[in-house]
């Protein structure tokens, strides 16, 4: 499918999430370090632990709300809103004692709109794309996203020292252009929206993901996702950990590879590769059965993290993270067509913020691998993330392709064909 063959609502999202997503990563990275360079460690810490609590609460809020307004509506408002706090963190920046106060109400309130909005922007892909083309818009939203990311990375190390201000202001640029997109290409195509079924907001709230929670296949899918997700992060935390403390350094001349600079390697080698063979790996799975495809790339995904959650070795590290990240290329488009056809057409929202849980749940679980790390040796770290990669695994392929509601009152059973 060629660019000019897109939708103009996919053109439009692809292209301002890419700039969105850029911004993100210029300076979300750097928050932590900012927060305790001014307020503290510990002030920090407490922060921005509550604005992961306030964004996943946000994101499900928005989720209900953009089945319920028009997504054209729900993205120029947050955008706009998004693009003003940006601003005001930016006039916070000015004065020599930077107005801390201000910039840590103004990211929170960031925090909301941009988790506010997310969920429409998912929406639209699925609005917007058909079970025969879904895949391959996945496919380039999973470029886009790697490539915004490693950009909007390098920015941030570039100005964030040096010039934060500047670069807070060609952010803040950048951001105010977003609603004034939306507003002028983003096409408001009329989609089936939810009904209202409680007058209290907060119980209606409740029943728009009770729906989502009794589709048993697409809470094992949503569950299945999160399972995998965290073997890929606890590159940067448990095993990132680990090649601090353990790895033997690797001299080049006079160039010191340690732990820290092996896990930048891993990192990089995993972008350098989404970007590169992304549409390569996309056009081979295309030529063949999309179950066996997920199951191969799960087996590649799986051996790549397992081992890498153990090996110590450079050339074993660079082998099994480029084995890991071929497997990731070859499942993750598939997965994320396959759950967004499972989205009923006015719960698409909802379904989409409940399905970003994953990522929060992900991101728990490789938390704790710090803590079991303490305890387990590296041997039996890789067993774990073994066991939880194959109940990943079972999980959402079960809920993809082997189980379905059979009806409205939510029995759901075996299909009738389950040969991968």
């Amino acid at each position: 499918m060629k660019w000019k063959e897109y939708p103009q609502n996919i053109k439009v999202r692809l292209i301002t999430s890419f700039f969105n997503r850029a911004i993100s990563s210029a300076v979300m990275p750097f928050m932590a370090l900012f927060f305790a360079q001014h307020k503290g460690a510990v002030w920090a810490g407490v922060f921005l632990g509550m604005n992961v609590f306030i964004g996943f609460f946000s994101n499900l809020i928005g989720g209900y709300m953009s089945d319920r307004v028009r997504r054209k509506s729900m993205l120029i408002v947050t955008s706009s809103i998004s693009a003003l706090l940006f601003g005001l963190m930016t006039i916070s920046l000015i004065p020599n004692e930077k107005w801390i106060g201000l910039f840590a109400v103004s990211y929170m309130a960031f925090m909301v709109s941009s988790s506010l909005g997310r969920p429409a922007m998912q929406a639209i892909i699925i609005d917007s794309t058909t079970a025969d083309n879904r895949k391959a818009i996945y496919a380039i939203d999973y470029w886009l996203i790697n490539l915004s990311i490693a950009i909007g990375t390098a920015l941030g190390g570039l100005f964030y020292v040096h010039h934060q201000l500047l670069l807070f202001i060609i952010l803040t640029c950048v951001s105010a252009s977003l609603p004034i997109a939306f507003a002028l290409w983003l096409q408001d195509t009329s989609t089936k929206q939810a009904v209202k079924k409680h007058q209290n907001p907060i119980f209606d709230l409740a029943a728009s993901y009770k729906v989502a929670l009794q589709d048993k296949p697409f809470v094992m899918a949503v569950v299945g996702s999160m399972c995998i997700f965290a073997a890929e992060f606890s590159l940067n935390s448990y095993i990132g950990v680990r090649l601090a403390e353990e790895f033997s350094p690797v001299y080049i001349g006079e160039f010191e590879l340690g732990g820290v600079r092996m896990l930048s390697l891993l990192n990089i080698e995993n972008t350098m590769l989404v970007v590169l063979l992304t549409f390569v790996v996309t056009k081979i799975t295309d030529r063949y059965d999309k179950k066996k495809m997920l199951l191969v790339g799960l087996i590649f995904y799986g051996i790549g993290y397992t081992v890498l959650t153990s090996a110590n070795i450079w050339y074993v590290l660079i082998l099994f993270n480029f084995i890991g990240t071929i497997g990731e290329l070859m499942y993750s488009p598939i997965a994320n067509a396959e759950k967004a056809n499972m989205m009923p057409e006015d719960k698409r929202g909802s379904y989409s913020a409940f399905s970003g849980t994953s990522f929060s749940g992900a991101d728990l679980l490789a938390r704790t691998t710090i803590i079991l790390g303490a305890f387990l040796a590296p041997s039996m770290m890789s067993v774990y993330i073994g066991i939880i990669l194959l109940i990943g695994t079972f999980l959402l392929y079960g809920g993809l392709f082997v189980f379905q509601r059979e009806n409205q009152n939510g029995k759901w059973k075996m299909r009738k064909s389950i040969n991968p």
